[in-house]
């Protein structure tokens, strides 16, 4: 059968990779000029290829029904299988504590990856094509009859495999349009949302750039006092706009949701004691420290450049002796909920990836094929599923890519 395959990334190179190997004619269609461009840029460029876990603690980090949908996905390609063709094309890898797995060659390697991931595909008989993107889509259901590329020209395919990605990072040429061209032909699409990306701050603090917050609490709160409607446990990094880091990005998604909603509010808890605790430490440090000066206990659990602005109006010497229950109190509450503020709308073209695309109902998760249609498959980030970081992502692109390229004979 003829093979057409639309996105040079993570998932579309494998699933080019695996319906050539299977015997089909193969044509894999790149908008860049170049193959693998979100690949080559992720993990700074050090690419965190997959999560070191087996495919059930892979599965156990989606939301359900996105493990649901991935099940049969990620027990047909699971990681180990990924790392096995990595290192038959020389790419030796190696597992953090965290479970994130990264190549061993450090900066640089990301495009290691995708020049071995573009090796495959040719050595697999893959026919590439650079410089193509898909501005229409010519059918109706249950056959789709032609890509129409910019500039008008149509390609006609048995089989069509889209795996043009989202709309995070629309530098990297990931615009998301795909999903419009799919729902032009009823097939249901989720609007495209920001995850995993930086959160801005209403007020921003540039002074503090580059300041890190290290295994926090990170709260959101429909306001301040309020319970939480969600916490994310991780590492957390000022921005001249906002926040970032793991932290920030997990809660993104939540956070742009609940700013829409009406109210939102960010705190970073820094010690995991109460502030009923933190308050009988400092009453107890009173008698057993008594000399202790407010910034030295305050600096163990904020970065210098925090705890002075923090600190702004009380004297330079003020020691934990001479502070009465209402200071107490308030250190307690800066270190057990220090305020971050309220969030600005979160900017779905930094995100590493975007919530939305191709509604998972809308899809047979054994073989990725779109509901109603004979010849037409989605794969990768075009689908409706957004985990969080640390590998989980990228293998989740590979797995769909895996099964949307295993075609039998038939599959038209």
């Amino acid at each position: 059968m003829n093979v057409l395959v639309a996105g040079g990334g993570a998932a579309g190179l494998i699933a080019a990779w695996r319906a050539a190997g299977l015997g089909h004619a193969v044509t894999l269609l790149e908008a860049n000029p170049r193959l693998g461009i979100k690949v080559r840029i992720s993990g700074g460029g050090r690419c965190n290829v997959t999560h070191a876990g087996g495919p059930a603690e892979v599965l156990a980090a989606f939301p359900k029904a996105q493990a649901r949908f991935l099940r049969p996905a990620l027990h047909a390609f699971p990681g180990t299988r990924l790392l096995e063709l990595l290192a038959a094309e020389g790419i030796r890898t190696e597992a953090r504590e965290n479970g994130r797995v990264f190549p061993v060659d450090g900066p640089g390697s990301a495009h290691r990856v995708a020049d071995a991931l573009e090796r495959l595909a040719r050595a697999a008989g893959v026919r590439i094509r650079t410089g193509c993107r898909v501005q229409g889509l010519d059918g109706t259901p249950p056959r789709l009859r032609a890509l129409v590329l910019e500039g008008g020209a149509r390609l006609v395919a048995d089989v069509f495999i889209l795996a043009t990605g989202g709309a995070s990072y629309p530098q990297t040429g990931t615009r998301g349009e795909m999903a419009g061209l799919l729902a032009g032909l009823g097939v249901p699409v989720a609007p495209w949302a920001p995850a995993l990306a930086p959160i801005p701050l209403r007020e921003p603090r540039p002074a503090w750039e580059g300041v890190a917050l290290r295994g926090g609490v990170l709260s959101l709160r429909p306001a301040a006092g309020q319970r939480p409607l969600a916490r994310f446990t991780g590492d957390l990094l000022f921005t001249r706009t906002g926040v970032s880091g793991p932290a920030a990005l997990e809660l993104s998604r939540e956070t742009e949701a609940a700013r829409r909603a009406g109210g939102a509010w960010l705190d970073v808890a820094l010690t995991a004691s109460s502030a009923e605790a933190v308050e009988a430490e400092l009453l107890g440090l009173q008698t057993a420290n008594p000399h202790l000066g407010v910034r030295t206990w305050l600096g163990r659990h904020l970065p210098e450049r925090l705890a002075d602005p923090a600190l702004a109006g009380l004297p330079a010497d003020q020691r934990l002796k001479d502070l009465p229950r209402a200071g107490r109190r308030a250190l307690a509450g800066l270190v057990t909920a220090f305020p971050l503020g309220a969030p600005g709308p979160v900017d779905l073209a930094k995100g590493e990836v975007a919530a939305g695309g191709v509604r998972l109902a809308a899809v047979d998760p054994a073989t990725l094929a779109v509901r109603g249609w004979e010849n037409l498959r989605v794969c990768g980030e075009l689908l409706d599923i957004d985990g969080p970081v640390g590998g989980y992502n990228l293998q989740a692109a590979f797995s769909t890519g895996f099964l949307a390229g295993s075609l039998s004979p038939g599959s038209s």
